[in-house]
Formats: structure tokens, sequence, C-alpha cells
């Protein structure tokens, strides 16, 4: 079921990852599974409030509901119905609840399928602790990453073939002939493309990204001394890019020879992926913006999320040049499901995102003074309160308090 936008709603403008956004814009949702549909809905309560705090009435979402998931393929028989992929191509914002992704079997991941559709080629993932969470680091305020994933390359790509399958036979009797590579009868395929236009344009994002927002550092993570054609090709690429675009604006740390960052400069490095992840844990300090192509980038964000203690509060945003997709970094949760008990934080840091990505940052403050304000008064949900020794609020709850805390 696709619901029909609020009346007055106009489309938002997406050129070149930059948004022209009307005073109405019509925003996409859809509730997802599991605890998809209660977090979605209290965010939701929760934008409208802080558009409400910060633009006294002359701004308005006009919010529109579509049907993926579970529910969708009950309905319609498809879990990405065709009325759902049109309208995501005509209004290109959408905040997205958790939806389920098989393990082994099954359906290809609607995540994916919806990236591929809008070509959100980019994840950006900030990972900063907040005071009252319980890391396993001693210092924990260390952690302040932006994580920039490649979102569109990779093994995410899905080219892969059971081993018994016709496919498998024929690939591995091709090698074998062709290429004079072995491998085992038994083996499933799959093939690992990375291409240097897609590296360079996600490259490009992250450097503008970086100097944007002022940051420090930024890494490429790759597994080039292994993978030399495809994530050590990423590294060469990435390194082009910087070099023959944005000349004056990063130093190099091989050119450093070990001396200061000059001022006004941006130190570039890379890291091999193995040893990223023992820095991110031994030397967060030493890290900011993290660059990685897909599959390395997925783990990374989950490993430095734990690093804050709790990957239910962080939230993350697909974007490309003509749209954008925001939703929580977590899963759906489906034992939490309609027991009013989860935690919110994820979608609504998403939804701060998409509010900042629309231009309306003073909306995507408000909530950010509310949810420290929240944590600060101990007003939290199951996931948080157990950490502080007081009674937990339920989502519905959590989601009153903030509104109510943007008043204040």
């Amino acid at each position: 079921m696709v619901t029909q936008p609020a009346a007055g709603g106009q489309p938002v403008t997406v050129e070149n990852g930059k948004c022209t956004t009307p005073s109405t814009p019509i925003v996409l949702y859809i509730e997802g599974d599991g605890i998809g549909p209660e977090i979605v809905q209290v965010t939701r309560a929760v934008v409208d409030a802080s558009v409400r705090a910060a633009y006294r009435g002359s701004r308005q979402i006009s919010w529109m509901r579509l049907s993926a998931g579970q529910q969708a393929e009950i309905d319609t028989g498809s879990r990405l119905p065709k009325e759902t992929e049109a309208a995501i191509l005509k209004y290109k914002i959408l905040l997205k609840g958790p939806l389920e992704t098989p393990v082994g079997e099954g359906f290809r991941s609607l995540n994916v399928q919806i990236r591929m559709l809008l070509d959100l080629y980019a994840n950006i993932r900030p990972v900063k602790f907040m005071p009252g969470l319980e890391s396993p680091l001693k210092r924990p305020e260390k952690v302040d990453l932006i994580i920039v994933r490649e979102n569109t390359d990779d093994l995410y790509r899905g080219i892969e073939w059971e081993s018994a399958s016709k496919e498998a036979r024929e690939l591995r009797s091709f090698l074998s002939n062709k290429f004079k590579v072995e491998i085992e009868n038994d083996s499933g395929i799959g093939i690992k493309p990375m291409g240097k236009s897609k590296t360079q344009r996600v490259a490009r994002l992250a450097y503008k990204y970086a100097i944007d927002n002022s940051r420090r550092v930024v890494t490429i993570m790759h597994k080039g001394n292994i993978m030399k054609y495809t994530e050590g090709a990423f590294r060469v690429w990435a390194y082009e890019v910087a070099r023959n675009e944005f000349p004056n604006q990063f130093v190099f740390e091989g050119d450093l020879k070990g001396g200061p960052v000059p001022p006004g400069k941006l130190l570039l490095n890379d890291r091999i992926a193995d040893n990223m992840f023992q820095q991110i844990i031994t030397r967060p300090d030493s890290y900011d913006v993290i660059l990685a192509p897909n599959l390395n980038g997925d783990y990374i964000s989950d490993a430095a999320g734990a690093l804050i203690g709790d990957i239910g509060v962080l939230g993350g945003a697909n974007i490309g040049d003509s749209g954008g997709m925001f939703e929580a970094v977590h899963g759906t949760a489906p034992k939490y499901a309609g027991k009013n008990v989860a935690n919110p934080l994820g979608v609504i840091r998403g939804a701060q995102m998409m509010l900042r990505f629309m231009g309306w940052m003073e909306a995507a403050q408000i909530i950010e003074d509310a949810v420290e304000k929240s944590i600060a008064s101990k007003q939290v949900t199951q996931d948080l309160a157990r950490y502080f020794g007081v009674t937990p609020l339920g989502t519905k709850e959590y989601g009153s308090v903030l509104v109510s805390l943007m008043d204040k």
C-alpha cells in the first residue's frame, strides 16, 4: 500500500547531491519489519515536533507511506512492489525502518535493491561516544569517527552461484581451461567487481565531506596486500582523486616523513583492513574519516559502533547524486516487536542526517539537543536504563519525552 502525501506537498529536488527543499517537502517512509513500525512511528512524531519548534509553522513535512518487506509480500506478493519503486524514483528522499534480510538463502537484500535503485553510492555513518553509554574502552570519549562506505560495488553486487549450480560448473570449467585456475568442484563462486569510476566518486564525496565538516584525517581502508587489483586498486584510485582534485587541501602521510600536518591541511593516509580494526580499538583518536570499500565498510561500521557500547543508537545515510535513504544501522529485532521496548534512537539519528541533507539544520540540532537532555536526565529506554539503574521508558514514552524536551 502506498498512501498519498498530504495536500500541498512538493517533491524535493536533488542534483549533484545537493537538495532544493520546498517548505512542504514530500518525504517517503517505509516502516519495515520487526520493530520497524514502532520506531518509525515515534521517529516521525519526533521529526515533526523538531520542525514545528524550529520553524514555527513555516515548514512542514508531507509524509508519504510506502509498502515494503514482510507485510508488502503478504499484501502484494512482492517485498518491494513496483509502485513503491516508482515512488522512490519520483520523490528521492526516504526514511526507512529495518527490513529483514535472510542468511544463506531466499530473496536479495531490499536495502541493497533500494540503494541500487537510486544509485546511493555512499553510506555515511557517524560513530561518536555519548556520555552515559557503557563502552568496553577505557577512554570511549576518544571515539569520533565518520565512516564513508562505497555502497554499490564489491561483493554486495550479489554476483554468486551455488556450488552445485550449472553456472558454477561452467565457470569452474572456463577458469580451468582458459586461465589454468583450478577451483574445487564443491566450491560456490562469487565475483568481487571494483570499478575505478565508482571508487573515485565515493572518494570525492568523502573528501568533500571531510573538508566541509572541518575533519582532520581521511584514512583509506583496504586489503590491497592480498587483493591487489580490487582493494589495492581502490587505494590507488582514491589517492589519485586527492592528488588531482584536492592538491591544496590534503597532505599525504608519506610526504610528511614524521613531521606535523601543516596548518589548514587535512592528512590523507591508508591502512590495511585487519590493522584498521586494531587501530580503532587501541588508538581511536588517531582516526577521523574512514573511506572503505563496501564489504570492509560494513565490517568496520559495526565494529566502531561496538566501541561506544550500543550500536542501537546509531543512524546512517545512504546518499547519491540524486537522492538519499536514511535509516538505523541495526536490524529488525523480531523478538522485541510489538512490545514497546525498542530504542528508536537509531532511526531518529538517521532522520537527523536526513534533515541535514535537506538543509534543515535547525530542526536536526533541536533533535540532537533533546537526545542529549534525555540521556543526561536518565530518561531512556531499556537498553540504556540498565547502565543507569533506572526504570526504563517504553518506545512511545521515550518519543514523548524527546518531544517535550524540545519546548524547554
